[in-house]
């Protein structure tokens, strides 16, 4: 049986921007800063990556959780690797994570500009990829040994992968906040809600609304 395509915990701002504009070695949301990822920080996988104490549970925390469960591969952009193609070009940079990374699967980093694989000191294998998002699927199935497979953004990633109607679940969490500049998710995708039955809940307690999308039989 072949896995699923999957997006989980992506952030976009109530008017649709993923992430923020100027985005840096030091800002890797640019100028939203850590204002998406406020939600996250309450989970206890929020709370475990950035070294907190303390995590409440409930329905942020029960989204949080299904991150890596039945995931064999990430496939992430050049973006959320490396701010600009410079950056990802000195091979000293192993992403914002350092050696110690959030994730428990191989990477593959899509880029035009493809460097050596690495592999952390937690063992995460970096490879880097120059492929269409079809391309990408393939290749990371190779991985997966038969299961599924999350892309992980940044925004144009998730974008061109929804255009080319290769994703089975999103799972999106709307923060109530307005950026007003920055790169947004929906540009292009006139009349995507078509393709999917989409239900919503609304966190109490971090004021986000998880909307998940899964896709209808083709």
């Amino acid at each position: 049986m072949t896995g699923q395509v999957r997006v989980h915990n992506f952030v976009i701002s109530l008017d649709g921007f993923g992430t923020g504009a100027e985005q840096s070695v030091d800002a890797p949301f640019g100028h939203a800063g850590g204002s998406l990822m406020e939600w996250f920080f309450g989970t206890r996988r929020g709370a475990a990556i950035h070294g907190l104490t303390s995590a409440a549970r409930g329905v942020d925390d029960a989204f949080a959780e299904a991150w890596d469960e039945g995931i064999g591969v990430e496939i992430m952009g050049r973006g959320k690797f490396a701010p600009t193609p410079e950056v990802l070009a000195d091979e000293s940079w192993r992403g914002w994570w350092g050696e110690q990374t959030p994730f428990t699967t191989p990477i593959i980093v899509l880029t035009h500009h493809p460097r050596p694989t690495f592999t952390t000191e937690d063992g995460v294998e970096f490879r880097f990829l120059d492929a269409s998002p079809a391309e990408a699927v393939a290749a990371a199935r190779e991985v997966a040994g038969g299961a599924d497979i999350r892309i992980g953004g940044g925004v144009a990633t998730v974008r061109e992968f929804l255009v080319a109607d290769l994703v089975d679940h999103l799972h999106l969490v709307e923060v109530p906040i307005v950026l007003g500049r920055g790169e947004r998710l929906w540009d292009g995708l006139e009349g995507v809600q078509e393709r999917f039955a989409i239900e919503s809940v609304v966190s109490p307690g971090a004021g986000v609304v998880h909307r998940v999308f899964t896709r209808l039989p083709r």
